[in-house]
């Protein structure tokens, strides 16, 4: 289900996520690569909207598909004023060097309490000496 963004919200609420391999937390023998990766969602809105909810769907290299949901992110429901940018930085495990994520957050207006879905567009996760 798309909860479509109210006028206001449609291209004004931005997400950007910068991954990064963790070589030192990873264990390629053991079949355990390691990514961090930093969100920083941004309302270039007049407006003030709260992240509720995310979604991320992982895919990795090897066709193995992972889905999760949750309240907020990084146990925080944000509120982010206009002109204002929340970041934080999660990981993922995968069994393989390569994979992308892509997903989605729920958000709402907190004047009109309107819900809608901000997209998340899909990035990849590579470790080393793997094709960007």
């Amino acid at each position: 289900m798309t909860l479509t963004p109210p006028e206001e919200f449609v291209d004004a609420v931005r997400v950007d996520v910068e991954p990064v391999f963790r070589v030192e937390e990873s264990a390629p023998d053991e079949r355990r690569f390691v990514f961090s990766y930093t969100v920083t969602v941004h309302n270039h809105s007049r407006r003030s909207v709260q992240l509720l909810a995310r979604y991320w769907k992982i895919t990795q290299g090897s066709g193995k598909v992972q889905e999760v949901r949750g309240k907020g992110v990084v146990g925080q429901q944000p509120m982010i004023g206009p002109g204002q940018t929340f970041r934080y930085t999660s990981r993922a495990i995968l069994d393989g060097p390569v994979g992308v994520m892509e997903g989605a957050y729920t958000c709402v207006d907190t004047a009109s309490q309107h819900p809608f879905e901000v997209a998340i567009a899909p990035f990849r996760l590579a470790g080393p000496n793997q094709v960007h």
